[in-house]
């Protein structure tokens, strides 16, 4: 990881093994996305809690202390000036400290937090493991491909981190799970919430 990390703020959070879609128009962004591209390095995403995405002179800007580190999958640009952005979430990350430049690019100093460890979801939770599955297959007949391959319904952190990105919750509960560190409790929460919404018997 980087001395020091380029962030970009974002109204949604990122979880570790997740597709993020970006379009960038901002100089700060286009510069950032070439320069990770080129490079071949990561910047970090932080779902934002006060301020907008687009620089606003009148609006503060504050964002989450943990974070995921985005890696470019693929960048075109169809229209001069704006880019259409595919990464992949990778490790997540803590944010020690952090400034802007006179640009408005965020940087901070970080530290990584250690990947979930893969653990076989419980025998209670097989369920939300088959309604993932379930619903993969209905997006796919809709022409969706949300997730990036290889699934793996045999880890705990992946299954939980992929019904979150999907589920109709907040960006501050997405959040909260995010950064839980136990991915057996995360699924839980997510099994006990699709429980409790009849999604799953």
């Amino acid at each position: 990881m980087p001395e020091e990390l380029s962030l970009f703020p974002l109204q949604a959070v990122l979880f570790p093994g997740g597709l993020l879609g970006l379009t960038i128009f901002e100089a700060r962004y286009l510069d950032l996305a070439t320069e990770c591209l080129r490079e071949q390095r990561s910047f970090g995403v932080v779902a934002l809690r006060s301020g907008d995405e687009v620089r606003r002179p009148d609006r503060t800007v504050s964002f989450e202390a943990v974070g995921t580190l985005a890696e470019i999958a693929t960048m075109d640009s169809h229209r001069q000036g704006i880019l259409q952005v595919s990464c992949r979430g990778t490790s997540r990350f803590r944010v020690l400290a952090s400034h802007q430049r006179a640009d408005g690019l965020w940087l901070a100093q970080t530290e990584p937090i250690a990947d979930d460890t893969v653990l076989t979801p419980a025998e209670t939770q097989a369920a939300t493991v088959r309604g993932l599955a379930e619903a993969i297959a209905a997006m796919k007949a809709q022409g969706r491909t949300p997730f990036l391959e290889p699934y793996r319904f045999d880890d705990a952190g992946w299954v939980a981190n992929r019904w979150c990105e999907i589920l109709p919750i907040s960006q501050a509960a997405k959040f909260k799970l995010m950064e839980l560190p136990d991915p057996l409790l995360r699924l839980q929460l997510v099994d006990d919430y699709l429980r409790s919404k009849g999604v799953i018997g």
